[in-house]
């Protein structure tokens, strides 16, 4: 089943978040210089402030993405335009966006300690294992929580719930309508496929 970012547009829309604005601003917001607190003239603080800025964004999504391609199933392509799209309704500069970017943080830290690479460089294998071994596969979810807490709400779950609040990724587990997809009178009148 190939994902599209039609279906993070549908996982967006079940969520409540509006990625079509989003976008816009994660655009905008990418050509901003952020304000180094230097007022010295010296533009080399500033390029390389900048230059972090966007590499923590790229950390973000290309770690989503990672560890996206071991929780969700075998069967599912399309991974990482679904999940840059979601990603583009997420990363709106709210306390949510900031935890998601938080616990990457996190779980990066622990790839580079444990594994010697980032988590997007990793093998699925040792993947799977990073999050076994944070705990994040058993630990309950809890935003404000330990790190395997964390990581199991911001980054598990929440790449989960945009994999089943698509069209796409509920027919996997039987939810023909997911919340937010319109499916018209129709779909209630029929039965699962």
């Amino acid at each position: 089943m190939e994902l599209t970012r039609r279906d993070a547009v549908a996982a967006l829309a079940a969520v409540g978040a509006t990625g079509g604005a989003a976008l816009g601003v994660r655009r905008a917001s990418d050509r901003r210089i952020p304000n180094t607190g230097d007022d010295s003239g010296n533009g080399s603080a500033t390029d390389e402030a900048s230059t972090a800025a966007v590499a923590a964004e790229t950390t973000v999504r290309s770690s989503m993405t990672a560890v996206a391609r071991v929780v969700y199933p075998d069967e599912v392509s399309g991974v990482e335009p679904f999940v840059d799209r979601f990603l583009d309704g997420r990363l709106d500069g709210s306390s949510h966006a900031m935890g998601v970017r938080g616990a990457v943080a996190d779980l990066d830290d622990l790839a580079r300690s444990w594994y010697g690479a980032p988590v997007a460089d990793l093998s699925p294998a040792d993947r799977d294992a990073l999050l076994r071994e944070t705990g994040a596969d058993t630990a309950e979810e809890d935003p404000d929580g330990t790190t395997a807490e964390q990581v199991r709400y911001y980054v598990v779950n929440e790449l989960l719930l945009a994999l089943y609040g698509s069209p796409t990724g509920g027919e996997l587990v039987g939810i023909e309508n997911p919340r937010g997809h319109p499916g018209g009178t129709e779909s209630y009148r029929r039965g699962p496929r």
